[in-house]
């Protein structure tokens, strides 16, 4: 398919600010690349169960909290390493000290030698060296850098320096990728290897990551990346891929990358990608490669995609299990990424084939707008009746809405549904915790009429942020009170908004290391509370440290549910509600939470981060792997957290649930909504006509031969496990 480029971006709709104040021209050696406090944190070595961290006026990067380090254990070249006041900002360059510093203490003047070596041999002496005394230090030290967090809590917080060791996190997990793993889809870096999802290669990792790289303005590191997606990425390749996950991080990553490097030139400026040059549309010509072959995934008797798809034969396969059904998330969640592409190449045979999965999935009736997690390719239809929005259920209902906002609100059918389903999670599965009163979603893996499981995956917490954003569209809550689109339904869902935040929040307060586990269940009223009987008291504020504090007993965590794969979810809520809301408590939540993957997920020397398998123990076990939405999701949200509000503002973008940013715009080049909704009952049940009830009363549902047994012509390629896969 030929690509028809479109660079006039003047049809989008509300243009970001010009982030010129953002980005500074590069200086000649800005290719070099590690900085020096990248250097300093792979310097260090300790233990790796101190929980804490220091003002950064006492220390940049906590004398005693980030790897349980003290001054004694490195001395005081750290202030030198560390000072992070003449370091300029958005600058992809190493820190220059004076050469001084970086001589060995045996090749200076004897007479500091002397001196040096008199000091040490008093410190031994009096036993400063040995095991236990140092122990006992990074103890106290501890203790000191929390109780400093709760004595300066009204001091002005430096937020840009906080969001300079976001990227620090950023630059050790790439680098450690780069020197171990490079142009491998998956990256274990504690035994420091790379693995493949295709033969050649998927770009995985760094594909996923080229937006981060541009909003962090790291132009070295990004122009390595351009070269290997220039020479190496090929998708020629007879491999089977995950439908969902090869569209949101593969082609949502390539439309990101697009849209930053053409709207704001100077994220991470590079002279190859400017308008002209040979190399302008990299990004976009990938995508369109991509996508012509993600397409045969929709050619079922449905138009609901198949889960996987082979990138040479462009043959739609089914899910190897789950009865050969889709998830519904993955099939609905494919929508921002074709529209879009739809729109820049004017190929509207993306949008269509997206927009029918909608149209299908609707025409289901499902009562209350809350869907069933798997859906057949072959006929459109529901398999089952498990009702959740963690895995396999999330991302339809995030999608709702972003349709909605993508389009700059000229598609209200999509508002419609958000709204309708809204509704249904507040009367089917809001409920709450048995002692604290915290605001839990649920489950009802039976059906709406079965019975509620207090359990929620940390996936669920993208829904707090989602209900602030539809609340507002993006704008604060200021503006939208000043421009009179706010009353009761959105104040109300605001404070919906809050608590869930508050409840996920506590997941990570509750545990050990303050990392969230993949799962947690909830203490409930029986029977089970509904949204009528919310309390009339605010519920319990997880902010104690105290192990014994009573609301942690709401949340029960099971060992096989502790683990934690390094999700975004919950500080992605924390940046929207800070956005939208402007408390800087979501700040100070999220900064907490960046300390508690410093203290428990980084690796000793230069390989950077791992997931964690238990988060309940102290020190924690680690596993043998960095996810690709650690870079592309996690550490973005919390930089863009710490960064000032007018980067990338929300009433100007959409953002997919693979955090790559998108515009939104209006309905141009002949695109437009294509369905209707069918008539509705009270319920959003569809109405039909007596005859027709009738006729489908009568039918035996005919299942395809190929749906009786799954078929194992094809091995399931275990790297493209869903990420929503519970």
């Amino acid at each position: 398919m030929k690509v028809k480029l479109q660079h006039d971006h003047a049809e989008l709709n509300g243009q970001m600010r010009d982030p010129s104040h953002l980005a500074r021209p590069l200086p000649p050696d800005h290719g070099k690349k590690k900085s020096l406090e990248i250097q300093g944190i792979m310097s260090i070595s300790g233990p790796r169960n101190v929980n804490g961290y220091r003002n950064q006026h006492e220390s940049s990067w906590d004398t005693a909290g980030s790897n349980g380090y003290t001054r004694s254990n490195i001395g005081a070249k750290l202030d030198g390493y560390f000072d992070r006041r003449e370091l300029p900002m958005y600058k992809d360059k190493p820190y220059s000290y004076a050469a001084s510093r970086r001589k060995p203490w045996w090749q200076k003047w004897r007479f500091t030698g002397g001196i040096l070596l008199l000091l040490v041999a008093l410190l031994y002496w009096v036993g400063i060296f040995s095991s236990t005394s140092t122990r006992a230090r990074v103890k106290d030290a501890s203790k000191s850098t929390w109780s400093w967090s709760s004595k300066t809590a009204g001091l002005q917080v430096d937020w840009n320096d906080r969001r300079e060791r976001v990227k620090d996190a950023f630059v050790l997990s790439w680098d450690g990728y780069e020197k171990y793993a490079w142009g491998h889809d998956g990256y274990h870096p504690t035994s420091k290897r790379g693995t493949q999802m295709t033969p050649g290669g998927m770009g995985w990792i760094i594909v996923d990551a080229l937006d981060t790289l541009m909003i962090m303005n790291l132009t070295s590191r990004l122009t390595h990346a351009r070269e290997w997606i220039t020479t190496s990425l090929n998708y020629e390749q007879d491999q089977e891929v995950n439908t969902f996950e090869t569209t949101i991080r593969m082609l949502g990553g390539l439309l990101s990358a697009h849209y930053l490097s053409t709207t704001f030139p100077e994220m991470a400026p590079l002279a190859d990608d400017d308008q002209g040059a040979p190399g302008e549309d990299l990004y976009l010509e990938k995508a369109t490669d991509l996508a012509d072959r993600l397409l045969g995934a929709f050619d079922s008797d449905s138009g609901v995609p198949y889960a996987s798809v082979n990138l040479k034969t462009l043959k739609g396969i089914r899910s190897h299990a789950d009865d050969g059904a889709s998830s519904t998330a993955e099939a609905t969640s494919l929508q921002l990424e074709f529209k879009y592409l739809a729109m820049l190449t004017g190929e509207k045979d993306y949008w269509e084939k997206v927009e029918k999965v909608m149209e299908v999935v609707d025409d289901n009736g499902e009562e209350d707008g809350l869907v069933p997690i798997f859906i057949y390719a072959h006929d459109g239809t529901f398999r089952g009746h498990n009702i959740r929005l963690g895995s396999r259920g999330d991302s339809y209902y995030e999608y709702l809405i972003k349709q909605y906002l993508q389009t700059s609100g000229q598609e209200p059918i999509y508002l419609e549904l958000w709204n309708q389903a809204l509704t249904g999670v507040r009367k089917h599965l809001v409920t709450y915790s048995k002692k604290s009163d915290f605001t839990i979603i649920a489950e009802r893996p039976n059906g709406l009429q079965s019975d509620l499981q207090p359990k929620m995956d940390h996936l669920v917490c993208f829904m707090p942020g989602t209900i602030a954003l539809a609340a507002t569209g993006g704008k604060t809550v200021a503006e939208a009170k000043q421009a009179g689109k706010w009353g009761k339904k959105e104040q109300a869902d605001l404070d919906l908004a809050i608590e869930l935040t508050k409840t996920c929040w506590g997941m990570y307060r509750t545990t050990a290391t303050g990392l969230a586990p993949e799962i947690t269940f909830f203490e409930i009223n029986d029977p089970p509370r509904s949204e009528a009987d919310r309390p009339s008291t605010p519920p319990a504020d997880p902010t104690s440290t105290d192990a014994s504090a009573e609301w942690k007993d709401d949340y029960v965590i099971k060992n096989q549910d502790a683990h934690n794969l390094q999700r975004p979810e919950t500080v992605e809520t924390l940046f929207y509600m800070w956005r939208i809301t402007g408390d800087e408590k979501y700040r100070k939540w999220g900064w907490e939470m960046f300390m508690s993957f410093v203290n428990y997920t980084k690796l000793e020397g230069d390989a950077g981060f791992t997931s964690v398998a238990n988060v309940l123990r102290v020190p924690p076990k680690l596993r043998d792997n960095m996810e690709s939405f650690w870079l592309a999701e996690t550490l973005k949200y919390f930089y863009l957290l710490f960064s000032p509000v007018d980067l990338l503002p929300l009433d100007s973008i959409v953002i997919n649930t693979e955090a790559h940013i998108f515009p939104r715009f209006q309905l141009v080049r002949g695109l437009t909504t294509g369905w209707q909704r069918k008539p509705r009952d009270k319920e959003g049940k569809v109405i039909k006509s007596e005859k027709k009830a009738l006729e489908d009363g009568g039918k035996q549902k005919k299942v395809p031969e190929e749906q009786k047994t799954v078929k194992e012509e094809q091995k399931k390629d275990e790297g493209t496990a869903s990420k929503g896969a519970a």
